[in-house]
């Protein structure tokens, strides 16, 4: 049986149409063909890739932005969103990625962050001009598994994407030659890794074996009216696996034991990258799938789901946040201590996750940019020190204010914003987040929810606690960094200013002011944070059945129904 010619070209058109909204990823996977192929020239052989994978990374961040900037508005100014499905073939309603608001957003902070490492790598001088190409090849490769995740349809699609952004991450990890700390590192991720990554492939297996499809939009058709009428072990065990591997990335709690010696192991530059970068295309992923999920167009219940997911969210976030915060106490190791205070932060997201509403979607879009500067800001201060001084302990770094006053005072501003003290970012990011959580507790209460209410109540007070834990530790860094004599004089020799490279002073400052500036006038974030998460509950199936927004409940989420 062939094509008719019509049926061709149609094929065509959208393949056309397809390839224009995937053209950020196609230049990623472009840059990286380029460098492998620069690599087989003798000439090219000891040449530093970096410029080349910076110049191309900027230049599919200007085509996202481009996406972005040609969203269609609605008459009263506000965005009217866009949403469809791509690589669907004959059939486009059933695309494997869908092309939406939340996708060009995500791909926008991926980019801009990948952007932002690069230059780093290139103030640090890691990777050197011999392993320029295959470290910048990895980076890129996890980039386009990351920006996969975030635009998933499909539970296949949603494994090859973790897998793509993983793959390049365990040898990132590995990446310092003779360091036998590195090597343990890259092995002790790998093998988490694949224990995850296979628990989740069973679970989308028996998701995809109950319901006979893998499509996100069919599922949350069908998955809301099999748990509307009470547990079913195959579809709790199935989404309790895929929700491991997810975790697993998020190193979220009781998953996050990969995360601090694999930050110990790495380079600065590749922690950074993996705290920020894997966190947010971990949360991106997690949000579409439990916000599709829970927008059911069906006539059953729309609150089952709900009900079993909003306390499992609020659960493991308030967990890995006290966790997270805690184990940071003993740490003397400046890496090991992010490490744990990224998995604090990764639970202060999944509590606005935990809403299961488009405006806790937002909230969290509005964190993880400023995560983005906040986090990337403390490794590259760590990384710049670790260049002046050969160490990462905290002990290295006593009275180091009077040898490197501006590294000091830029890891200052990071980790207060970090702890969320106004006004610097930090605190606007935590307070959309627990602005989220308090509309969320009245809407499930206006909704007859009373423990939905409850839960959301006891997380905002779990999260405002977590908050004055985490000042302990980062205020112990700026006593020890500030306060406390130099080594030096403790030693009895001389103390000598560090000679810190203009530019490298230049980017820590750059990302300061940004703390500075973001959390003054923060209103524009948040109006664009809140353009990203539109029309992200909207219906893509082939399945014939009422628009989602015939769920009242959940359809718009509180975001829409609260005064």
């Amino acid at each position: 049986m062939f094509l008719d010619p019509n049926t061709i070209g149609k094929i065509s058109l959208r393949l056309q149409q397809d390839c224009f909204d995937f053209l950020p990823e196609l230049i990623l996977c472009g840059t990286i063909v380029l460098m492998l192929f620069l690599r087989l020239f003798t000439a090219m052989s000891r040449w530093h890739l970096g410029l080349e994978a910076l110049t191309l990374t900027l230049v599919a961040l200007a085509v996202a932005w481009v996406q972005w900037q040609s969203i269609p508005m609605g008459p009263d100014g506000r965005s009217d969103g866009i949403s469809r499905p791509i690589f669907g073939g004959a059939d486009p309603a059933s695309g494997l990625l869908v092309y939406d608001n939340f996708t060009i957003y995500l791909r926008l902070f991926l980019l801009s962050f990948t952007a932002l490492i690069i230059w780093l790598s290139l103030l640090t001088g890691i990777p050197d001009a011999e392993d320029s190409g295959d470290f910048y090849c990895l980076l890129l490769g996890a980039t386009v598994g990351m920006c996969l995740m975030a635009s998933a349809n499909h539970l296949l699609m949603v494994f090859i994407g973790i897998e793509m952004a993983s793959l390049p991450s365990y040898a990132l990890a590995g990446f310092l030659k003779g360091r036998r700390q590195s090597s343990e590192a890259s092995l002790k991720y790998v093998v988490y890794g694949g224990g995850a990554a296979g628990v989740m492939l069973y679970g989308i297996s028996l998701i995809a074996g109950k319901f006979g499809t893998g499509y996100l939009p069919d599922l949350a058709k069908v998955i809301p009216e099999v748990a509307s009428q009470g547990l079913d072990p195959v579809l709790m065990l199935g989404m309790l696996f895929i929700l491991v591997g997810i975790a697993f990335k998020l190193a979220a709690v009781p998953f996050h034991f990969w995360c601090p010696d694999v930050f110990e192991g790495a380079a600065a530059e590749v922690a950074g990258f993996l705290s920020v970068a894997s966190k947010g295309a971990a949360l991106a992923l997690l949000a579409r799938l439990v916000l599709v999920l829970t927008a059911p167009a069906t006539a059953a219940d729309p609150t089952a789901l709900t009900r079993y997911l909003v306390p499992t969210l609020a659960f493991f976030a308030a967990i890995t946040a006290t966790f997270g915060n805690l184990a940071a106490y003993s740490q003397t190791n400046l890496k090991r201590l992010l490490a744990y205070s990224t998995i604090a932060h990764a639970g202060y997201m999944m509590m606005g996750l935990a809403t299961l509403t488009k405006e806790g979607a937002s909230a969290v879009l509005f964190y993880l940019i400023v995560y983005l500067v906040m986090n990337l800001g403390a490794f590259a201060v760590v990384a710049f020190l670790r260049n002046q001084t050969g160490s990462e302990d905290l002990a290295s770094f006593r009275g180091l204010i009077h040898r490197a006053p501006v590294l000091v005072i830029t890891l200052a501003i990071f980790l207060l914003s970090l702890l969320g003290l106004p006004p610097l970012a930090g605190f606007a990011a935590k307070f959309q987040i627990f602005w989220a959580l308090f509309k969320a507790g009245q809407f499930y209460a206006n909704e007859g929810q009373q423990s939905l209410s409850t839960t959301m109540y006891a997380l905002l007070v779990i999260g405002g606690v977590n908050t004055v834990f985490s000042l302990v530790y980062y205020v112990r860094v700026l006593k020890v960094m500030i306060l406390e004599k130099p080594l030096e004089e403790v030693e009895g020799r001389p103390s000598v200013p560090l000679a810190v490279p203009p530019l490298s002073a230049f980017y820590a400052t750059l990302l300061a002011a940004l703390i500075f500036v973001v959390g003054i006038f923060w209103n524009p974030l948040a109006v664009q944070s809140e353009k990203g998460v539109e029309r992200l509950r909207d219906p893509l199936s082939t399945v014939d059945a009422k628009p989602a927004t015939d769920s009242p409940a959940l359809a718009g989420g509180p975001a829409e129904r609260m005064p």
